[in-house]
Protein backbone atom coordinates (compact mmCIF):
# COMPACT_ATOMS: atom_id res chain seq x y z
CA UNK A 1 0.00 0.00 0.00
CA UNK A 2 1.52 3.16 -1.22
CA UNK A 3 1.15 6.35 0.60
CA UNK A 4 -0.84 9.25 -0.90
CA UNK A 5 1.60 12.11 -1.84
CA UNK A 6 -1.12 15.11 -2.17
CA UNK A 7 0.11 17.84 -3.71
CA UNK A 8 -1.96 20.83 -1.94
CA UNK A 9 -1.83 22.01 1.90
CA UNK A 10 -5.39 21.22 3.26
CA UNK A 11 -5.60 24.43 4.80
CA UNK A 12 -4.38 26.84 3.00
CA UNK A 13 -5.00 25.21 -0.57
CA UNK A 14 -2.30 27.19 -1.97
CA UNK A 15 0.99 25.49 -1.56
CA UNK A 16 2.52 23.28 -3.80
CA UNK A 17 3.90 20.16 -2.07
CA UNK A 18 6.08 18.77 -4.28
CA UNK A 19 6.50 14.37 -3.78
CA UNK A 20 10.39 15.44 -2.91
CA UNK A 21 9.57 18.34 -0.71
CA UNK A 22 8.80 19.16 2.67
CA UNK A 23 5.19 18.53 4.21
CA UNK A 24 3.41 17.51 7.18
CA UNK A 25 1.05 14.48 7.60
CA UNK A 26 -0.62 12.36 10.24
CA UNK A 27 -1.73 8.77 10.30
CA UNK A 28 -4.93 9.33 7.87
CA UNK A 29 -2.84 10.96 5.49
CA UNK A 30 -4.07 14.93 5.73
CA UNK A 31 -1.25 16.64 4.30
CA UNK A 32 -0.46 20.14 5.16
CA UNK A 33 2.81 22.42 4.22
CA UNK A 34 5.21 23.44 7.11
CA UNK A 35 4.26 27.18 7.70
CA UNK A 36 0.46 25.81 8.22
CA UNK A 37 1.24 23.16 10.16
CA UNK A 38 3.46 25.39 12.43
CA UNK A 39 0.45 27.24 12.79
CA UNK A 40 -1.61 24.77 14.05
CA UNK A 41 1.32 23.65 16.60
CA UNK A 42 1.59 20.39 14.83
CA UNK A 43 -1.96 19.09 15.49
CA UNK A 44 -4.01 17.61 12.51
CA UNK A 45 -7.22 19.66 12.92
CA UNK A 46 -9.14 17.03 11.10
CA UNK A 47 -8.59 13.60 13.03
CA UNK A 48 -6.22 15.57 16.01
CA UNK A 49 -3.72 13.44 15.59
CA UNK A 50 0.08 14.57 15.70
CA UNK A 51 1.27 15.84 12.34
CA UNK A 52 4.97 14.70 11.55
CA UNK A 53 7.51 15.34 8.74
CA UNK A 54 6.35 13.33 5.13
CA UNK A 55 8.60 11.16 3.58
CA UNK A 56 9.60 12.28 0.50
CA UNK A 57 10.23 10.57 -2.89
CA UNK A 58 13.21 11.06 -5.01
CA UNK A 59 12.83 11.26 -8.64
CA UNK A 60 9.02 12.08 -8.40
CA UNK A 61 7.77 14.65 -10.05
Amino acid sequence: MALEMRDRCERCGTAVLAADGPARICSYECSFCVPCAEEMGGVCPNCGGELVARPTRRGAG
